[in-house]
């Protein structure tokens, strides 16, 4: 399912919303039916074309707290540099590199 583009998955979500089946759906789009199958059925269970699954990945480096205490920062901060900014972040939080920030 990955090797779709999302132009693709919305062909086979338009299909499968105006009734075809899943073998009709392979055959028009030149695609496999396993394929079609698991688009239709990530969207039937999840009202989306693509898997959940891209995002299970590396885990944030910065919380939702930490965010929102960047967020402040840089408000009250508008013209500091990144360098600036990540020391004072760093009192803060954990040791936070210049590139995050």
């Amino acid at each position: 399912m990955g090797d779709l583009s999302g132009f693709q998955r919305g062909q086979i979500v338009g299909a499968h919303l105006a009734g075809a089946s899943v073998t009709k759906t392979a055959t028009l789009l030149g695609v496999s039916t396993a394929a079609v199958s698991k688009v239709m059925m990530t969207y039937t269970n999840h009202s989306r074309t693509s898997s959940a699954k891209r995002n299970s990945g590396r885990k944030p480096k910065l919380s939702e707290m930490d965010c929102h205490t960047l967020k402040r920062t840089v408000s009250i901060n508008r013209t500091s540099t990144a360098a600036k900014l990540t020391a004072e972040i760093n009192i803060h939080l954990e040791a936070v590199s210049t590139k995050t920030v």
